[in-house]
């Protein structure tokens, strides 16, 4: 008699994930996420701003007073006259003062300078921060253009007489502050060789020329940033410039490059189609981290060549305790670098889907 053999029936598949809700979808977006983190970025650096300017030795009204102590007037009335000059209330609970600040953040509203009673912290950044945008903007692009053409040369002669004296020059050029390369500039082309006149060259625009879209005011614009721009020229040309050789160099080893010589194409459109743009992609994030972190690092050079932008309205700032218009530039040179790096997040992604994961 046959033995009747029990045939387990075949498992079930496992259940099909169900997919998240799409509120949640988007609140898990590569892109979302990374936008959260930059405003908590902002959110924290503005608080700690906020507690850094009160921690520094005396207040608005203590800084005026002894300003005008110097001048023969009592402390009695110097204090009177700097109460009723700045727009500050020494008598004002810390906490108070803090939850303005957090209203005033949140609805972008940064208030009104404490040293110049009756303007808004906005108008006051306003008028200088597109001179430092200018002069940083123009530099970089020039840096970064000729740093990536030069660099790509040396790749192409390396370990030969040009590829050595360009990287000398670059390495230098690499390690000096940019301040330094600034008063290089005001002292050796100025003062010794007698180049130019540093102090023709001092504020953003000449005394009558109107603001606007003319070739008057562009060309004055243009020669009065020349001593910034240049710095900036000089500062970051060296950086960009080992940066793209070595980016270069490896794509040369490529074998796509090889094939493409192979093939019999000829070297200039080689370096166009093939190396030169396949070097130039791992960059893209430290081009768009280089604009943001230069806002920063302008407040030195604009300080030696005594151009009016950021760097002078900060260094008041401080020197005058205008609590209002200190936090307001530290959160717009905050914000510069942070959205910098979120473009060069969200770009990378673009350009690489696998970093989304």
């Amino acid at each position: 008699m046959a033995t009747e053999i029990a045939v387990s029936p075949p498992p079930s598949p496992p259940p099909s994930p169900q997919p998240a809700p799409l509120p949640l979808r988007i609140w898990r977006h590569h892109a979302l996420v990374k936008v959260r983190k930059a405003v908590v970025v902002v959110f924290v650096v503005a608080n700690v701003t906020f507690f850094l300017g009160r921690a520094m030795p005396g207040d608005p009204i203590d800084v005026m007073a002894g300003r005008l102590t110097q001048g023969g007037m009592s402390m009695e009335e110097a204090r009177a006259v700097a109460m009723n000059s700045l727009a500050y209330d020494p008598d004002a609970p810390l906490y108070q003062q803090w939850w303005d600040f957090l209203v005033g953040l949140v609805t972008l509203d940064m208030g009104t300078t404490i040293t110049r009673p009756g303007q808004s912290v906005m108008d006051a950044i306003g008028a200088y921060l597109p001179w430092t945008l200018f002069s940083i903007g123009v530099g970089t692009v020039i840096a970064i253009v000729l740093g990536l053409a030069l660099g790509m040369v040396m790749a192409y002669r390396r370990n030969r007489f040009l590829d050595h004296v360009l990287s000398v020059v670059a390495s230098v050029l690499g390690a000096v502050p940019n301040y330094l390369i600034a008063m290089a500039l005001v002292f050796g082309g100025g003062m010794y060789l007698g180049w130019f006149n540093p102090i023709d060259l001092r504020g953003t625009i000449s005394p009558g020329v109107r603001p606007g879209l003319t070739p008057e005011f562009v060309g004055d614009a243009l020669y009065h940033a020349a001593l910034p721009i240049l710095t900036y020229v000089l500062a970051i040309i060296g950086t960009w410039m080992l940066i793209m050789k070595a980016s270069t160099t490896e794509v040369l080893s490529e074998d796509y490059v090889t094939v493409a010589r192979a093939r019999g194409l000829r070297d200039h459109r080689i370096a166009a189609s093939y190396v030169g743009r396949n070097a130039v992609l791992p960059l893209v994030a430290q081009i768009a981290i280089s604009f943001g972190t230069l806002v920063g690092g302008a407040i030195f050079v604009e300080q030696v060549l005594v151009y009016k932008g950021v760097g002078g309205l900060l260094l008041d700032a401080v020197n005058y305790r205008d609590y209002a218009l200190l936090q307001g530039l530290l959160i717009i040179i905050t914000s510069c670098v942070v959205v910098a790096n979120l473009a060069a997040d969200l770009l990378y992604s673009r350009l690489d889907p696998r970093i989304r994961t």
